[in-house]
């Protein structure tokens, strides 16, 4: 068994939506930054509102920002790119000697073994409390115009272990803490997430 000892924070009371601001959020002061997730929020988190035009849904691209506002149950989220340059700010504005990497697709082995297995959590997109991934909503991307469809149930956690049963994390969504998804279930709803991960390394 591995379980890194990382802060834990919940996002029920202020931030319905913001389960990747709040991960990032613990990442970073396990790191020693001292920060707050409405600093985060503000200071480095790019949001953009949706728009109704003739009656279709526009909305913003989530690999380029979170969608809607994570203080707002009727946010949607964002993607690890979003995060990926968000953290590497953070930690960049602070002096800290760290580059942000985004796993998306690396094998729950690799993230074991790349950062757990050396002290280092990782913010990790699967399913809220594991629940089905749904398919939509969909919507117009501003700029672009094609169709980007969602997948809802989407949620963020920090990835801070592992044992002969599952994965550990620290989840934000209510009063879930620290929890151990199972092995099997946690990593077929990372995939249904596109498998997105983020990590940190020292440079």
């Amino acid at each position: 068994m591995k379980l890194i000892q990382a802060p834990c924070i919940s996002q029920k009371d202020r931030w319905p939506t913001g389960c990747e601001s709040v991960s990032a959020v613990m990442l970073l002061r396990y790191l020693g930054v001292d920060i707050t997730v409405d600093g985060f929020i503000r200071d480095y988190l790019p949001q953009r509102a949706f728009e109704t035009r003739d009656g279709q849904l526009w909305g913003p691209d989530p690999r380029e920002t979170f969608c809607g506002s994570p203080y707002s149950e009727d946010g949607m989220g964002c993607y690890a790119p979003v995060i990926r340059r968000a953290v590497e700010r953070a930690l960049a504005d602070r002096g800290k000697a760290y580059q942000a990497i985004d796993e998306t697709g690396a094998s729950m082995e690799a993230l074991i073994e790349n950062y757990v297995n050396h002290d280092m959590p990782v913010v990790f997109w699967a399913c809220i409390d594991m629940r089905p991934p749904v398919p939509g909503p969909s919507w117009r991307l501003l700029g672009s115009g094609e169709t980007f469809e969602w997948t809802s149930n989407e949620h963020c956690m920090l990835l801070v272990g592992y044992d002969g049963e599952g994965y550990w994390f620290n989840d934000p969504h209510g009063d879930n803490g620290l929890i151990r998804y199972p092995r099997e279930l946690t990593e077929q709803r990372h995939l249904a997430q596109h498998a997105m991960a983020v990590g940190v390394r020292k440079i």
